[in-house]
């Protein structure tokens, strides 16, 4: 019998919806008796929120009662276990763990645990300010020996402007340019690849001649099939 996801959405709307998607046809792939059961809850967060915490890595607080109130309407709803297609905000994953009783799948988690099996020994890592800032990767990097990089200060302001774009709605091909040129840098740092680290970056569609670059988002619904098919 197969697991109830229900996903913590609308933290960027087109991700959420790629989210989806990917789930419903990676579980077909896997299983053709039925349609996997997917509930979905739009977290109805105020933009100014999003962009506070994106631009300026501001408020990140606010974000936990509307967090915390759309995973217990997912729990009360029959879902088996909870995802949240968002680095970012898995800043507050222990919050929302507390607040329900069935398990809540980390990208982190599931990220460090892919690097793993695929023998990585040292990562460039792309993300929100807010992503580094509380050092979400680097902290589970440095638990599991696991060397990595990180954009530089203009870079990383850089980065938070086409993030923002991404989040509106926005996909520019100057930014996608941009975000390329910055992963062309990981090529000095010594890294055996570049995890797309903000669920966001993924719409830009990068790609590198010499760098492997894997797309925390498309892990975790990865990680989402295997639990939903148990």
């Amino acid at each position: 019998m197969m697991k109830t996801v229900g996903i913590i959405g609308g933290l960027g709307s087109e991700t959420t919806a790629e989210f989806y998607l990917d789930v419903i046809f990676s579980c077909a792939k896997k299983d053709k008796t039925s349609r996997p059961p997917v509930i979905i809850s739009s977290v109805p967060l105020p933009y100014k929120i999003e962009e506070d915490l994106i631009l300026n890595s501001a408020g990140m607080e606010r974000y936990i009662p509307f967090l915390v109130a759309e995973a217990e309407r997912l729990e009360k709803a029959g879902a088996d276990f909870l995802v949240m297609p968002c680095n970012s905000l898995h800043v507050f994953i222990e919050e929302i763990r507390r607040a329900v009783h069935i398990p809540v799948l980390s990208i982190i988690e599931e990220t460090i645990a892919f690097l793993k099996r695929e023998h990585i020994h040292a990562v460039g890592i792309v993300s929100t300010s807010a992503t580094i800032k509380n050092k979400l990767y680097e902290t589970a990097c440095a638990e599991n020996k696991i060397a990595y990089a990180t954009p530089d200060e203009f870079q990383q302001a850089k980065m938070g402007k086409f993030i923002l774009n991404l989040v509106t709605g926005q996909q520019k091909n100057r930014d996608r340019e941009e975000f390329i040129a910055i992963i062309n840098e990981f090529e000095n740092k010594n890294v055996d690849c570049v995890i797309l680290a903000c669920t966001d970056l993924q719409l830009l569609i990068p790609q590198h001649e010499k760098l492997k670059i894997f797309d925390t988002m498309k892990i975790l619904a990865d990680a989402t099939v295997d639990k939903i098919l148990n």
